[in-house]
């Protein structure tokens, strides 16, 4: 019997070398090289009927229904207007985050639109997925449950049904058997993926494939796999809690800062139309280190509850956290009103945590940081009906920031009675809002309002 030869390939970028090696020289990730044997593969010149001859760029017709919607309308949010004809979409999460069920949800939706779906399922039997289906209540005729592995099979399937919709319940457990790689190694994902990807061209067919995340967070498998799709959508959130985020951070037919928000229940997930309220709820009364900000995601306005908690240290070092916002603008932040306010922070443990699990992305939020930071320190209440908005420089100087008569409509909407806003935006508001709109040209300016 002939040795098996055997390659070395990245998991991150696919780089091949002939022997291990423990930092890849393409990528420089380290531990990323795994072990695969190399298969003989036939390559096929192609019959002349499959062929496709370039076309000018005019003589391209787009048709009205390309699109597809859902009826989830925060899962529409985030593909930017429904599902793209013929596209192929990777949504990743934790093992019990809702990925599964969101599926099944997209399949009874479409289902009932008389278009066909195809749940191809390598994790569980067709039993298994009845029985979670009963549990939500989907009994669509138009939905066909597949339990299988081997790529080979699956082909066979989607061409003889050929659905309007394919999902594939996870990419990491098809294999294909000429490859003799295990499932989810980077050939076989590589192998699984473009054979999807073309039928999801040829036979203009959405294909949706869920996939496992590593312990760091990213999807399992090469990062090939992201790059081939046409979307990566992501499931955020604690499977302990009952409010899951779906983000998209790749997307070639919409963009990729809106996000969509659902509360799982016992029935499946249910769509958040109110997120603020959300974010907002069971807010303390009367405590300092709190401020509400005004946030925008996409298009989408959400207000947002920033806490904070300085506490007295006795060691050379402080200790910094920061939670849903980024850690170094946290302490550039308080580097600010050191050098600007005059605040002693030097012997202070400081914490910062945005409630809900929300990430905060944008400088906008600057300022309501600020303010919940100072609030803590003085150990004074910033006013409950104030929203704060803002972006804030290493001068001290408040500038301005995008969208502001979205935010502060949004305040407006859920009782806010204030807002403290950049002077640059005030002097430009186009409307009349009926709250208490103050415009501040520096830090110094809103810690007066707002004490």
């Amino acid at each position: 019997m002939a040795k098996l030869k055997t390659k070395f390939v990245c998991m991150e970028c696919g780089y091949e070398a002939p022997k291990w090696m423990g930092k890849c020289p393409e990528c420089n990730q380290w531990q990323s090289m795994v072990e695969e044997v190399i298969e003989k593969t036939i390559i096929s010149n192609g019959s002349s009927s499959s062929l496709t001859k370039p076309q000018r760029i005019q003589d391209i017709s787009l048709e009205e229904d390309y699109r597809l919607a859902t009826d989830i309308g925060e899962l529409d949010r985030v593909l930017g207007g429904g599902i793209v004809i013929g596209s192929m979409i990777l949504v990743g999460g934790d093992p019990g985050i809702g990925k599964s069920t969101l599926l099944l949800q997209l399949s009874e939706n479409i289902g009932k639109r008389n278009l066909k779906v195809l749940y191809i399922s390598g994790e569980e039997s067709v039993k298994q997925i009845k029985v979670r289906a009963k549990r939500m209540s989907i009994a669509s005729d138009n939905i066909y449950l597949f339990s299988e592995n081997n790529m080979e099979y699956i082909e066979r399937t989607v061409l003889e049904i050929n659905p309007d919709i394919l999902i594939i319940d996870s990419i990491q457990t098809v294999y294909n058997p000429t490859i003799l790689s295990a499932p989810g190694s980077v050939s076989q994902v590589r192998d699984a993926t473009g054979t999807l990807m073309r039928i999801a061209k040829e036979e203009h067919i959405a294909v949706f494939i869920a996939g496992h995340v590593t312990k760091a967070g990213s999807i399992a498998g090469p990062r090939v796999l992201e790059h081939m799709v046409d979307t990566v959508l992501y499931f955020e959130g604690d499977s302990h809690m009952s409010y899951r985020i779906l983000r998209g951070v790749k997307n070639r037919f919409g963009s990729t800062n809106e996000i969509g928000i659902f509360e799982m229940s016992d029935k499946g997930l249910v769509e958040v139309l109110n997120p603020s309220e959300m974010f907002l709820a069971g807010r303390m009364q009367g405590a300092s280190g709190s401020s509400v900000i005004a946030s925008i995601e996409g298009t989408r306005p959400m207000l947002v509850e920033v806490q904070a908690l300085l506490s007295y240290t006795n060691f050379g070092v402080p200790r910094r956290m920061a939670t849903g916002v980024d850690y170094n603008r946290v302490v550039l932040l308080m580097a600010v009103l050191e050098k600007r306010i005059g605040f002693q922070l030097q012997n202070y443990d400081s914490y910062v945590n945005v409630v809900g699990g929300i990430k905060l992305n944008e400088p906008a939020s600057d300022l309501g940081v600020i303010a919940a930071i100072a609030s803590n320190y003085k150990d004074k209440v910033v006013e409950e009906s104030m929203v704060i908005i803002g972006e804030v420089g290493l001068a001290g100087e408040v500038r301005a920031v995008n969208f502001i008569e979205k935010r502060i409509n949004e305040a407006y909407k859920l009782g806010f009675k204030k807002c403290i806003i950049p002077y640059n935006n005030y002097k430009n508001l186009k409307n009349n809002f009926p709250l208490n709109i103050d415009g501040v040209k520096n830090v110094e300016n809103m810690l007066s309002i707002i004490f």
